[in-house]
């Protein structure tokens, strides 16, 4: 894509592409203690159609994350648009690049980000809570987990457009750090550790 182009409809179909399977990737991992966990649970219940609501568990999860891959590749039309997208897809200007920075450490301090973090952070209390039978039943605790999970990490995806869309470092770190996020007591920890550091980052990066 031409930085000052106008988009046409396969770019945004592409970016959409883009988007999706960079969710899928990153969060599969975060994904996998839960749908374990689900399928063990539903082979001690007997179930003879475990493959199939395991995988509609997953699909539900997945469809939260293609609905926020839609608004994120919109929202990169949009930056394209107006010019403030640079050639490496990162924020041309270093204000947008601190505000989003910042804006993205303050939700992690939110009320809102523990407690969709203090439900990703155990797949057993989730599905305890949740639990639903049948084959919608796995579907709809699918959507109700991919809620939690996007609730908890949709404004660590947004750094991206920071850092650069397509830096494969900065996908890498940030897949890390949702990894340890989730990760027991020291997630609430990791995360508002993180968050501070972006606002400080974010504080330094307008300021340049």
């Amino acid at each position: 894509m031409i930085v000052g182009a106008p988009w046409r409809t396969s770019d945004v179909f592409f970016t959409f592409t883009m988007w999706a399977v960079m969710m899928v990737g990153m969060m599969s991992a975060t994904a996998a203690p839960v749908l374990l966990l689900f399928a063990e649970t539903q082979s001690r219940r007997a179930e003879r159609a475990v493959p199939m609501l395991v995988l509609l568990f997953g699909l539900g999860y997945i469809t939260l994350w293609l609905g926020f891959s839609v608004c994120a590749a919109l929202a990169q039309w949009a930056l394209h648009e107006g010019a403030l997208l640079s050639q490496t897809l990162a924020a041309s200007s270093p204000r947008l690049g601190g505000a989003i920075l910042i804006a993205a450490g303050a939700y992690q301090l939110t009320p809102a980000k523990r407690e969709c973090l203090s439900h990703c952070q155990s797949p057993l209390g989730f599905l305890m809570s949740h639990w639903r039978e049948g084959a919608g039943g796995a579907l709809q605790m699918g959507l109700r987990h991919g809620i939690f999970c996007l609730g908890c990490c949709w404004a660590l995806m947004c750094v991206l457009f920071a850092v650069g869309v397509m830096n494969l470092a900065w996908v890498g770190a940030l897949t890390v750090f949702i990894l340890l996020e989730k990760t027991g007591r020291i997630g609430a920890r990791v995360a508002r550790v993180g968050g501070l550091v972006m606002i400080v980052s974010g504080v330094l990066f307008a300021a340049i």
